[in-house]
């Protein structure tokens, strides 16, 4: 940067407080020129840590579907498969490798019907075929070693770090529940061979959505412990002479607090991360989607399924930690112009930032690419509003969660986190208001020995020297729809159009610089990340 920014003020105060700091700063007029304008005030904890996300919290899903899959008329997964996915697309690259890195996690509804060619196969490797009499409407499919291969060169260039769902449902009998122990034989030679390759797994996950009532079918909390301890020395044998050791995943399922309980401590110590799935939106097919994400009341309900996975590892004294293993909200392929549009960030980073309050550690979005819920476009592989809100989270928000609250209007979201890689904390806010702009100050509480930088009220604008700029302005994204349309599939930052160039390069993100004791407009549908950087709470250092 070269440029100088306007501030207001120029007096600083500083100061000191024993118990708690209060930020005052006094309301502007609205910027928005439209609408009502309400004052509200965020008030976060700054004590201790609520939560502790991953650094690679953002995760996203390659799947299986080929193109016959289609859900309500409209067939959205084109060329999206694992099995034809175009790996020489310039912009997919760029997309993962602007997370450095991005986990991925392979696997979703077939992959229970997947088996693995092995290098002594005398049978042909065939894809998936529609077959409407099949569970989930298709036959068996193959994953062969030369396509495991150019997907595992793919992941290499792109930085990514994958997480395998893994079939288990070989050698069982299904007639309801699926009943008898793994057959891992087809598993054990597909491991090994990617061990001989030295392709680096950082998670191999058994099954998809069999925990509980299961989608299709299911397995019982004691019959998928007993096959995940058979994965677990199945994956110790194999990598040996390989340290550290890919992380063992499962179930892979919807919560169900009876099943996971006694599935988590019947694993033991076999179990790494107890992953689970989120839809809690509905069908794609549901006409209300959109009253569902702008309504409050309704994004507050699946708090409770964060909160009692939480109490279930806590009760149960196991090292395992939590997952989003996938989550696309609605389910089906959700829906075009909603879960592929502006509306759906609303959604998705009240997600991020409700699933890391109740420390989960990883959130795996349905999908990279594929479907109507897509982070990347199927047909030209262009982002999404969703990708861009999902790229600034993983680049501001921190490992550690803040306890965040906000008052003034029941229509903001609100989520803090340590700011990453940088000092101060990181405030994201949701306006879900159709027409109201919030200014929200900012209040930190249980934090002693604060030091808080305030201007003048009554100063003229000045110019000020970058190096100050630097040290006491915050950084400010704001994220808004293309011409106010929710339903839109560009997003701006800043008022900046958000779009790849013709060298298919991710655009960088870059903030707007604002005076630190200035409250943060949210304007009505956007959405706001705030860094502050001279925000010294004990919880951060």
């Amino acid at each position: 940067m070269g440029s100088k920014i306007k501030l207001l003020g120029m007096c600083i105060w500083l100061f000191y407080l024993e118990s708690f700091t209060f930020i005052v700063v006094n309301t502007q007029g609205n910027e928005s020129g439209r609408g009502a304008t309400v004052k509200g005030s965020v008030v976060i904890n700054g004590r201790s840590v609520i939560g502790n996300i991953d650094d690679d919290f953002v995760c996203a899903t390659l799947d299986w579907w080929p193109p016959q899959k289609c859900d309500y008329g409209r067939c959205s997964w084109g060329l999206a498969s694992l099995l034809n996915l175009d790996l020489n697309n310039k912009i997919l690259l760029n997309a993962v490798k602007a997370f450095s890195p991005l986990k991925l996690r392979l696997g979703g509804s077939l992959q229970d019907k997947v088996i693995y060619e092995t290098e002594d196969d005398q049978q042909p490797c065939t894809p998936f075929h529609a077959d409407t009499s099949q569970m989930f409407g298709f036959t068996q499919g193959c994953l062969p070693l030369k396509r495991w291969d150019e997907l595992n060169n793919f992941f290499e260039k792109a930085g990514a770090k994958i997480v395998f769902g893994l079939n288990a449902l070989a050698g069982k009998t299904i007639s309801g529940s699926a009943v008898g122990p793994w057959n891992y034989t087809n598993a054990e030679s597909f491991i090994r061979y990617t061990v001989s390759k030295n392709y680096a797994i950082y998670g191999w996950e058994l099954g998809n959505e069999l925990s509980g009532s299961g989608v299709g079918t299911s397995i019982s909390a004691d019959q998928y412990a007993s096959d995940l301890a058979a994965l677990r020395n199945i994956v110790y044998n194999a990598y040996e002479e390989v340290d550290p050791k890919p992380l063992i995943i499962a179930p892979g399922g919807f919560f169900s607090a009876d099943w996971f309980k006694e599935f988590i401590s019947k694993s033991g110590t076999y179990l790494d991360v107890a992953s689970h799935h989120i839809y809690n939106l509905g069908p794609g097919v549901d006409e209300h989607l959109v009253e569902k994400i702008l309504n409050p009341s309704y994004l507050d309900g699946v708090a409770s399924t964060f909160r009692d996975l939480k109490n279930v590892l806590e009760s149960s004294g196991t090292a395992a930690t939590a997952w989003v293993g996938e989550s696309g909200g609605a389910y089906n392929s959700g829906h075009h112009l909603v879960s592929d549009a502006f509306v759906y960030s609303f959604w998705y980073l009240d997600q991020l930032g409700m699933s890391a309050a109740y420390d989960t550690k990883t959130y795996c979005r349905q999908s990279l690419i594929g479907g109507n819920y897509c982070l990347l476009n199927t047909t030209n592989f262009m982002p999404n509003p969703d990708y861009y809100s999902a790229l600034l989270w993983h680049r501001l928000m921190g490992r550690h969660v803040l306890s965040t609250t906000f008052s003034g209007t029941k229509k903001i979201r609100a989520y803090a986190h340590c700011s990453k890689q940088s000092k101060g904390i990181t405030i994201l806010l949701i306006n879900l208001d159709s027409s109201t702009t919030v200014e929200a100050d900012v209040t930190l509480s249980g934090t002693k020995n604060f030091m808080h930088r305030k201007m003048s009220d009554n100063s003229k604008v000045v110019k000020l020297p970058l190096h100050y700029v630097t040290e006491t302005a915050r950084k400010e994204y704001h994220l808004t729809p293309h011409d106010g349309n929710i339903h839109s599939q560009i997003m701006l930052l800043n008022g900046i159009t958000l779009t790849v160039n013709s060298d298919g390069e991710i655009p960088s993100l870059e903030p707007t610089y604002v005076n630190s004791s200035n409250p943060i407009i949210v304007a009505p549908y956007s959405i706001v990340f705030a860094h502050i950087p001279d925000a010294v709470v004990k919880a951060c250092i």
